[in-house]
């Protein structure tokens, strides 16, 4: 089959920018190229696998899960139902929090990035900061093996560790970043994201707030004397947040930032910095 008929194929199942992607990526091209090569005639384990994948998407998996890969911040991290699909919204958090640091820190820090899935918080971390160390946290053991997998392709020397964010863990951090499940569990949500993400990474009790709960209980021992910390929060989520932080810490300055689309959407606790 020739590129034209692959694409005519894919656009009958699914939407047609999504059919672009896909056969772009299998080709190695760029997506607005393909136009250029309507009558180039592609392989048969090419035409067999991109079919396959069109009718994934036609049956509701997600696109990323589909190819395999999401770009983050310059990186491009492995990904499959293993873990959380990486958002824009959390690249916003990894850009704000990349500007706190450079601003209120003068040397190399010591970061922990909790429930780190995919580990595209963390690592990115780790390659725009050059920090002294950074440790990548999950409780489930099979979003660690996609972590290790981005760790590799990436070059990364983060340390992986598998445990209950901050539980029995005594090692103190400069910064400690999160982006934790926070949908309350009768909340709507997608089809597409409830029936392909895993639900350990989306749910957090009732009112949403049982990981931010936990981390705010738990993390008072592994802040150091200056020290960040950087929540992505669920947009309707800050009061209640700073509520639990003005419970569990003292002497902190909370800061809420909006994201591009204007919601509440990132929560900073500052000790000793600002």
């Amino acid at each position: 089959m020739t590129i034209e008929e692959l694409l005519v194929f894919g656009k009958s199942h699914c939407h047609s920018d999504h059919a672009k992607i896909l056969l772009a990526e299998l080709l190695n091209k760029n997506p607005l190229e393909l136009l250029n090569y309507l009558e180039e005639k592609v392989e048969e384990e090419i035409v067999d696998k991109y079919k396959k994948e069109v009718l994934a998407l036609e049956e509701g998996r997600p696109l990323q899960y589909v190819i395999g890969s999401v770009n983050f911040f310059g990186n491009r991290f492995y990904i499959d139902e293993r873990v959380l699909i990486p958002r824009f919204e959390t690249e916003e958090l990894v850009e704000n929090t990349i500007k706190y640091v450079e601003e209120y820190f003068d040397e190399p820090i010591d970061i922990v990035d909790l429930g780190c899935g995919s580990g595209a918080i963390g690592i990115t971390l780790e390659k725009k900061l050059s920090p002294k160390s950074v440790d990548l946290i999950d409780i489930s053991k099979e979003a660690l093996e996609v972590t290790k997998i981005n760790c590799e392709k990436i070059e990364s020397k983060a340390n992986l560790i598998q445990n209950d964010f901050l539980e029995g863990i005594d090692k103190k951090y400069d910064l400690i970043i999160s982006n934790p499940p926070y949908i309350k569990t009768n909340e709507e949500i997608e089809d597409i994201v409830k029936n392909n993400e895993p639900s350990i990474a989306l749910y957090a009790g009732d009112d949403g707030l049982d990981c931010y709960r936990k981390i705010l209980s738990q993390v008072k021992k592994n802040m150091k004397d200056k020290c960040l910390i950087a929540f992505e929060i669920g947009c309707d989520q800050s009061n209640d947040i700073i509520t639990l932080v003005q419970e569990y810490l003292e002497d902190v300055i909370i800061e809420v930032k909006k994201d591009l689309s204007d919601k509440d959407r990132m929560l900073f606790i500052f000790k000793n910095i600002k």
